[in-house]
């Protein structure tokens, strides 16, 4: 079975979805020291955020189920409803020999890493084959160097490629003012060109969404004034909330075989808030990792100071060492520190 670790590096990776995490780290608290463990069954590799019941959906479930199931995202399902609504109305009035709006789904989306764009991207691609928007609704997902080329006349080759590949489904760009990044005079504004006109010309089978940073997003489209207005639909994708830390939290440290004083829990508690509310760096379950290792090596060397210690001892994370963790071991003061404010004091 997977390490615990194992299973963080690869959620971080973006090849374990939050609901398989949380699966296989149950499954690894719930065996009991020296029995055999089961191998894990992943399911596919894809980012995403905590589902509602905090066990994955099955995956030929309907793509609307599985958007509700997740945590969160309202304006993601706002967005849904409307779009079915909007879908079904244009159809009745084509039936009745009025005229119909076209449906143009090409988006942005805003948000940090590990928020759910990729999953939301995905899970939209089967709903808009099922809503008859879409033929496939596959998801490509491309990046800077799948676009752009070397010399003049490769990048816009390589971008029709891809656009090719993305008919009938869903063009998905991570990270996309990556295009343009070089200025005036570099490649990337050809493939910026070529996308724009793939948009038009396959308005009826395509779907481009452009995805990143919040700040550098907003910075990316006003560069190209004219592309900002070719996106009718804008999503911001929140990090997790304090509630979403504390049981990630709770979950990394029940399979490392610890456990939380009351006081550690108000501490871990008390420090994630901070961070949430301080928003001084991206609340992701990373942001929780980093202090459960802290955490535990600090408990180590408060073991090693007492000699003899038992089982519980083992297995007990205090109050002092929540504190500790967010202090660098190295004397200087890391971006814990940013959320920890009064909590040390």
């Amino acid at each position: 079975m997977l390490s615990p670790d194992q299973v963080f590096t690869m959620f971080e990776q973006g090849k374990v979805p939050a609901p398989e995490v949380f699966r296989l780290l149950r499954e690894h608290s719930a065996v009991p020291p020296g029995a055999a463990r089961p191998a894990p069954q992943l399911g596919p590799a894809s980012s995403g955020r905590l589902y509602a019941g905090r066990t994955a959906p099955a995956l030929a479930s309907n793509p609307i189920n599985e958007l509700d199931s997740l945590i969160g995202l309202g304006q993601v399902k706002s967005l849904v409803r409307e779009i079915q609504a909007f879908v079904e109305i244009q159809r009745r009035r084509q039936r009745a020999g009025l005229c119909a709006e076209p449906v143009v789904l090409h988006m942005i989306f805003r948000g940090n890493p590990g928020t759910g764009k990729t999953t939301v991207a995905r899970i939209f691609g089967r709903v808009f084959k099922e809503m008859g928007v879409l033929e496939k609704g596959h998801l490509l997902e491309v990046e800077r160097a799948d676009l752009v080329g070397e010399y003049i006349g490769h990048t816009a080759q390589k971008t029709r490629e891809q656009i090719k590949r993305a008919l009938g489904g869903i063009l998905f760009i991570d990270e996309a003012y990556s295009l343009a990044r070089g200025g005036e005079k570099d490649f990337g504004k050809e493939a910026i060109d070529t996308l724009v006109k793939a948009m038009e010309d396959h308005k009826d089978n395509l779907v481009l969404i452009l995805a990143g940073y919040p700040d550098e997003m907003d910075r990316f489209l006003w560069t190209n004034p004219g592309l900002r207005s070719r996106f009718p639909l804008h999503l911001n994708f929140q990090d997790y909330n304090t509630q979403e830390l504390m049981e990630i939290g709770d979950l990394m440290f029940a399979s490392r075989q610890y456990r939380l004083t009351a006081d550690a829990r108000n501490a871990l508690e008390a420090y994630i808030d901070r961070c949430v509310s301080a928003e001084a760096v991206p609340a992701n379950a990373r942001l929780v990792r980093n202090l459960v290792e802290k955490t535990i090596r600090k408990q180590a060397i408060r073991l090693m100071a007492i000699g003899e210690m038992t089982r519980d001892d083992l297995m007990t994370i205090t109050a002092a060492e929540i504190v500790e963790a967010t202090v660098s071991g190295h004397g200087g003061v890391d971006t814990h520190n940013l959320c920890v404010g009064s909590l040390s004091r």
